[in-house]
């Protein structure tokens, strides 16, 4: 029974590499291209670097500042 059970799986996989060198045709990923993808990819000569202000960013910490505590409110968990 195991026999058979390699046997089965050392045939699928050669036909999975046969499917894959193109033994059967094609893929189906090797049809016509869309060229709008290449169309909207962003382009890094087009990027420009700008610095945010503080007034921007809410997230930036404060070196040397006094810690805020956070707003967290905790309740006690029912079973």
């Amino acid at each position: 029974m195991l026999r058979w059970l390699i046997a089965i799986l050392i045939l699928a996989n050669g036909l999975a590499f046969a499917a894959i060198g193109g033994v059967f045709g094609p893929t189906p990923s090797s049809g016509t291209r869309e060229t709008q993808h290449l169309n909207r990819q962003t382009h890094p000569e087009r990027l420009v670097v700008k610095a945010i202000r503080p007034s921007e960013s809410a997230d930036v910490p404060t070196v040397g500042g006094p810690v805020t505590v956070p707003s967290v409110q905790a309740s006690t968990l029912t079973q």
